[in-house]
């Protein structure tokens, strides 16, 4: 169902007709200045027309503000923004969502009433809007990836919050959707931009020698993967009106509601696919593997005594732990996953880089170093870079104007989500496994390639 029907004339055509007719005007009219682009604000031609998919607490963040997003005021308070749409399958969320996004125009723009943002149940209406450049989706992790392909295919940028995909299959079709249909993607893995840099900065002096050779990397979190599991009849529970059950399901095997709409179906995943991607996105980037080399995804059952910031690994408190994976890379780095130390099981997350010199320590919070120096030192004029920049959101709207790869292009993204999946699927297996991330599989093993993938739900196979 849907509630609202884009209109035939949207903003951008009225002005133009406007433009373009006002010598047959017989009576003044009054035009904001902000429809004109004067005072700063960019013209409606110029912004980026965009529909928000996902109005949780991330997604709202996003759109109005809040906690992880760091756009202040939201998107919604952007000059070089223009919110069409919303788009939730609680109904609850989109009717808010709607009344204080067209309430913030109304007041930004001086014009009582303003209605020109719509909402919507069903996201492939906002996918059908020409006017609609870019959407951001913020869902359940089963429909990032699927999503992600239609918008594309329908002739949208996307950003797309974390995790990228929750199989190897489903995301590198992402990626190859996104170059084939020449679209602008940006995964949410914003670790790379904010935080005054920290995680750049680490990842920059591990580059350049600052820790001598790189030797281990402790991530403070689990991998986690994709476990489909079998419902039974004691789970079923009312359903909500202001909820459309099936299409939150989407793509997922069908089973009645049992009470949770939330990121996840409960024993649907092992391990961590929520926050890993954040840290693991950083491990991958850091130690830059051979993306064509085999690696070594080793898992053990037991505890394990990781270094937190600023410690040598055999000095640190151990904490419990399920079990371990650990990545051993052609370049001889062994990728630890690990409990942060002193501290509940992924409550801070990070990673500890240890060389043949020194060590480095990052978190959101902290960056550290052993020996001190190490961070004292400024990097020299022919030290390595990375790719630079101050603000995730702002990296993807620069992008989708000068049509550049992001920060977190779907290339960068597949591989960091692809690392945290293969470890996820050791875990679910309880041994080791052998990944070829030039094939993406896993060679000669065919009860860890069934995990690989899984038959969506029609009408939604891609």
């Amino acid at each position: 169902m849907k509630d609202n029907q884009p209109k035939c004339s949207n903003r951008r055509q009225f002005i133009r007709r406007l433009a373009g007719g006002a010598g047959a005007l017989v009576a003044p009219m009054i035009v904001p200045a902000s429809a004109l682009g004067r005072g700063g604000v960019a013209p409606p031609s110029q912004r980026i027309g965009m529909g928000f998919i996902g109005l949780g607490g991330q997604g709202s963040g996003h759109l109005l503000g809040g906690a992880w997003t760091y756009v202040p005021g939201g998107y919604i308070a952007r000059d070089d923004v223009q919110v069409l749409a919303v788009c939730d399958v609680r109904k609850e969320r989109r009717d808010r969502a709607h009344e204080r996004c067209n309430a913030v125009y109304a007041e930004k723009l001086g014009q009582a009433g303003y209605s020109d943002v719509r909402a919507y149940n069903d996201f492939r209406e906002i996918l059908a809007r020409p006017d609609i450049d870019a959407v951001l989706l913020a869902l359940p992790y089963h429909w990032h990836a699927p999503m992600s392909i239609m918008a594309m295919r329908a002739g949208k940028d996307v950003y797309c919050e974390k995790p990228t995909a929750i199989t190897v299959r489903e995301a590198r079709l992402m990626a190859e959707t996104c170059k084939r249909f020449g679209r602008i993607y940006q995964a949410g893995t914003q670790q790379r931009s904010e935080y005054s840099g920290k995680f750049r900065i680490a990842c920059e002096l591990v580059r350049n020698g600052r820790i001598g050779q790189l030797k281990e990397v402790y991530a403070y979190r689990q991998p986690g993967a994709f476990l489909p599991r079998e419902w039974t009849s004691d789970e079923s529970k009312p359903l909500p009106e202001c909820l459309d059950w099936d299409m939150w399901l989407g793509p997922l095997p069908w089973r009645p509601y049992g009470g949770h709409a939330g990121h996840a179906l409960p024993g649907n995943f092992v391990g961590d696919v929520n926050w890993s991607p954040h840290h693991y996105d950083i491990v991958q980037w850091v130690v830059n593997p051979d993306p064509k080399a085999p690696v070594e995804v080793g898992f053990e059952k037991g505890t394990q005594s990781p270094p937190g910031p600023g410690q040598h690994p055999a000095g640190a408190a151990g904490s419990a732990h399920e079990g371990q994976v650990h990545y051993r890379y052609s370049s001889g780095v062994v990728v630890h996953s690990t409990p942060y130390p002193g501290e509940r099981v992924g409550s801070v997350g990070g990673a500890c880089f240890v060389g043949s010199e020194g060590r480095i320590a990052v978190d959101r919070d902290n960056i550290v170093s052993s020996p001190a120096s190490i961070l004292k030192e400024p990097l020299r004029p022919g030290d390595e870079r990375v790719y630079r920049t101050t603000g995730h959101s702002d990296n993807f709207l620069e992008c989708m104007r000068t049509r550049r790869p992001t920060i977190s292009e779907p290339e960068t993204a597949v591989r960091s989500m692809n690392s945290i999946l293969v470890g996820g699927i050791a875990i679910a297996l309880q041994r080791s496994v052998k990944w070829d991330p030039a094939k993406e599989e896993f060679p000669g093993d065919e009860q860890a390639n069934r995990l690989l993938s899984y038959t969506p739900r029609p009408p939604w196979a891609l």
